[in-house]
């Protein structure tokens, strides 16, 4: 992939989150509180296996096979050695606080490795609305608090790829640091992270922008504190501060700085080279080096010249230990890591150099002599000293056949996250722009002639942006638009796609949709250097072929199918509405709808297509030629909208958005939009979207991204809206799902939900459907049979974490419930969500929260909790209800 084609994308997604970024709740028009029920529901990722920028991985220096991995918009990991997967952390990030999502920066506690922090905040600029904060966690990430800051933290920003610019002191774990951007210096923490306040000595809080000229404060703003690194040869023993740390800013004259009295006092390292920013700072205490990976630029797209520098820290001696002569560099280095098994191995990686390949270098001599992952033998033919298999993710192949010196796939691009496990010489892990990469083999590089073996190491960790969705009635279950990777058609949901969408491959599909009667009829608009920006399919998106565009088309913006695959409605980003009949091979301007509209089709009628744009809907009944406007008023008047048309129904729409300022909700249309009525009890909509109806229902299921009832949350109707049920909890909103939503037409309650940087969720319900929604029963308490499935989900020494569903298996619905336990190991219940607790000795009470009370016969509520644990984790005994037994699921 190259640099162009990622900077563009990873742009576009910046300024399409936000364009649909989550408003505040409007005080306009306001409705009912609805009744809303509650649904316990499994949710998992579609699989992929990443999709996105991975700028850093941090592994335990006291715990062997403790990682985590953090990523630009897609929260933090934590890495299963049993399984070789990844564990989300931050999935209860919620809707208000989406840009939490972004993690800068990452530690692991050498001290207490239950202890783990996480600095986020996805934007320093306007883009993001809320300040940044430090999350700490005394359970290995399965649950957070959280300090709010006084300034912005860009996990998507520039310079992203540097660091780690928060630290925890080996000696005195209690103190922290952080390293902040904006100019707001370096902060500190002595209380485990609970409060900050900014180290008011430290006299540089960085200058470097890498575009002072951006008007969006994307580009201009200063990159700031980028790295803190502790020399743990320093420390006064358990408990007392380490004395000697280093801090590197992102000034190319004033690069690195050091204390040597635990942060008191500070001093610019003397003889440092300059011209360079620093982006990483990785010290082999045991041979007194402090290694520096260096790059003209920030990062991580770009950097022309780089050199790599050994600073031997009782002499104060500079040493270039680059493996390449400046003149010969067109990239930066970043990637910087040593060994601790093998003090003097050292590895670093060319993370700009895009074509035709990165680079990885090692050294087993503190840097005297180097070696290189790939080289030419007779240019323009390279010899590698690895191998690679990407059979888990063979879309890493882009479907590519590149001409020498490139190959596919790739080693990797982006590569600023590079680490050694300091365990096992034999593994290292490193991030690129799309996966995370590793071997177990890793001396063999080593070896005359040996090769180590390369494959991803990324399963579990899904980070792709999800612009659209669909899920067809035949055919493949589901169909994706992401940023960055196209989209894929997933046959399989728990298996890997073989290849993204190809012929054309776009960098960014911002829309896709087929034809309701005829599913094998596919079409998608995206974003492409330089081809088309349209592409069709009749095997249901298995192969494609591209459109023609008219002129002036920039970009993909979105297209609608007819209802019988026969014509197209396209509205493309630089020129008008456009239609057509058959594939695209010629286009005709549409009248009546302004350039930029939201385009979709009738499901019934294939001559019929809908349009929205600034507060005014629109219809045309002759195939998209001609537009009128319709006689509907009250709907939001700003382009937050998406709609969708009922299939099966004809002129049967559904319209959510709005904004914080003027009308935002769900709207309903049953005259092909001549007119609306606004739901009441809806507070806020984002998405729509329809499944298979519940049994013995007359109307398809509906899904949306919403506030009801004073809660935001992912909610499902069976009755066309009349009731709700939030189907998902607070320890699964994935901060903002406010680009798209589909049901499945074959599965009852099954719903897909984009989100922005953890990829597509789905989820599946306990309910069996009867077609209403459960609500509040006539009896306060529970007096019916009951059953518990409980499941420990995750446990680390000391503690675990366990997930609880309650099935009512009687007649009678429940209006509020509590379910009591008893545990055999002495475990103790730290924190718990979707419910309340008590607990007494070994007795454990869990009861209801307000919208989880209502548990209709044969449907189920669920809850989680972490606990610690001083031996064995026996399971729980004597699961109660309202005093009657309730057995545990088999």
């Amino acid at each position: 992939m190259r640099r162009t084609r990622i900077l563009t994308v990873l742009l576009a997604l910046a300024a399409g989150l936000l364009a649909g970024s989550p408003p505040a709740a409007s005080a306009a028009e306001p409705a009912p509180r609805a009744d809303v029920a509650a649904d316990s529901y499994t949710w998992k990722n579609a699989r992929i296996d990443g999709g996105g920028f991975v700028p850093g991985i941090v592994f335990n220096r006291t715990e062997k096979d403790l990682a985590y991995a953090r990523t630009d918009i897609g929260g933090a990991y934590r890495w299963q050695e049993e399984s070789h997967t990844w564990t989300p952390l931050l999935d209860h990030v919620g809707w208000d606080d989406w840009g939490h999502t972004g993690v800068v920066a990452l530690a692991s506690d050498a001290v207490d490795p239950d202890r783990v922090y996480a600095a986020v905040g996805t934007y320093t600029n306007d883009w993001d609305p809320t300040n940044g904060a430090v999350l700490r966690s005394a359970d290995r990430g399965a649950s957070w608090e959280k300090t709010d800051l006084p300034f912005k933290l860009g996990g998507n920003m520039p310079g992203r790829g540097m660091g780690e610019r928060l630290a925890v002191d080996p000696h005195d774990n209690d103190v922290l640091y952080l390293g902040a951007p904006s100019g707001h210096g370096l902060w500190r923490s002595t209380d485990a992270g609970v409060t900050w306040s900014e180290v008011t000595a430290f006299p540089n809080p960085g200058n470097y922008a890498q575009d002072p000229n951006d008007t969006s404060g994307y580009a201009s703003d200063n990159q700031g504190i980028t790295w803190v690194t502790f020399d743990e040869s320093t420390g006064g023993g358990a408990g007392t501060a380490t004395r000697t740390l280093y801090v590197g800013v992102a000034d190319k004259e004033n690069a690195v700085y050091r204390s040597t009295d635990a942060g008191a006092t500070w001093e610019r390292l003397a003889g440092q080279p300059t011209g360079y920013l620093a982006h990483k700072g990785v010290l082999d205490a045991e041979n007194g080096y402090l290694y520096l990976a260096y790059s003209d630029t920030g990062g991580p797209y770009d950097g022309g010249k780089g050199r790599l520098y050994r600073y031997a820290t009782a002499t104060g001696t500079w040493t270039d230990i680059s493996p390449a002569a400046e003149a010969d560099t067109y990239y930066g280095f970043s990637g910087l890591t040593v060994d601790r098994q093998r003090p003097g191995t050292v590895m670093a990686t060319a993370y700009s150099s895009w074509w035709p390949d990165t680079q990885i270098f090692r050294s087993t001599d503190s840097g005297a002599t180097w070696s290189q992952a790939w080289s030419y033998t007779s240019y323009p033919d390279r010899e590698n000293r690895y191998t690679m298999d990407v059979s888990s993710s063979p879309w890493l192949t882009w479907g590519a056949n590149p001409a020498p010196p490139e190959q596919t796939p790739k080693l990797g691009w982006m590569t600023e996250a590079l680490e050694i496990d300091p365990f096992d010489s034999d593994r290292m892990m490193y991030g690129t722009g799309a996966t995370v990469y590793g071997t177990e083999n890793l001396t063999n590089w080593d070896a005359e002639g040996g090769t180590f073996a390369v494959e991803p190491m990324v399963r579990g960790l899904e980070e792709t942006a999800v612009n659209d969705l669909a899920s067809p009635p035949s055919g493949a279950p589901l169909l994706s638009a992401l940023g960055d990777v196209g989209g894929f058609r997933h046959t399989s949901l728990t298996e890997v796609p073989s290849m993204m969408y190809t012929s054309p491959n776009f960098t960014s599909t911002t829309s896709l949709d087929f034809a309701e009667t005829k599913p094998d009829v596919v079409v998608r608009a995206g974003n492409l250097d330089s081809g088309p920006h349209i592409a069709f399919s009749t095997d249901n998106g298995a192969n494609w072929f591209g459109g023609t565009d008219p002129s002036g088309v920039s970009g993909g913006g979105t297209v609608a199918a007819g209802a019988d695959g026969s014509r197209f409605v396209w509205s493309p980003e630089g020129a008008g509405v456009q239609y057509t009949t058959g594939f695209g091979t010629s286009w005709q301007a549409s009248t009546g709808l302004p350039a930029g509209a939201i385009v979709e089709s009738d499901r019934v009628n294939p001559a019929t297509f809908y349009g929205f744009k600034s507060g005014r809907f629109y219809v045309s009944t002759d195939g998209g030629a001609t537009f009128t406007a319709s006689a509907a008023t009250g709907l939001p008047a700003g382009d937050g909208v998406r709609f969708k048309a009922l299939p099966g129904g004809e002129g049967d729409v559904w319209l959510a958005g709005g904004a914080a300022d003027g009308p935002y909700g769900l709207w309903h249309s049953t005259d092909g939009g001549g007119t609306f009525t606004r739901l009441p009890g809806v507070d806020a909509a984002d998405t729509v979207g329809f499944g298979k109806a519940a049994p013995g229902a007359s109307y398809q299921t509906l899904f949306t991204s919403a506030e009801i009832g004073g809660v935001r949350g992912i909610f499902r109707s069976t009755d066309a809206g009349a009731t709700w049920t939030r189907v998902n909890d607070d320890a699964h909103q994935w901060g903002w799902t406010g680009a798209a939503i589909t049901g499945d037409p074959r599965v009852y309650g099954r719903v897909y939900v984009a989100t922005n940087g953890r990829g597509v969720i789905y989820g599946d319900t306990s309910d069996t459907g009867g077609g209403t929604d459960p609500g509040p029963g006539p009896d306060p308490t529970p007096t019916g049979a009951c059953e518990v499935t409980y499941t420990v989900t995750n446990q680390w020494p000391g503690g675990f974490q366990a997930d609880v569903r309650l099935t009512n298996t009687g007649t009678s619905a429940w209006n509020g419930w509590s379910l009591d336990w008893s545990f055999p190991g002495g475990q103790e219940v730290t924190r718990m969500w979707n419910a309340e607790h008590t607990q007494a000795g070994t007795s454990v009470t869990a009861r209801n929260v307000g919208w989880n009370a209502g548990v209709a016969p044969g449907a189920s509520v669920g809850f989680g909790f972490t606990g610690s644990r001083s031996g064995t984790n026996a399971e729980p005994e004597g699961f109660a209800v309202a005093g009657r037994a309730c057995p545990t699921a088999t």
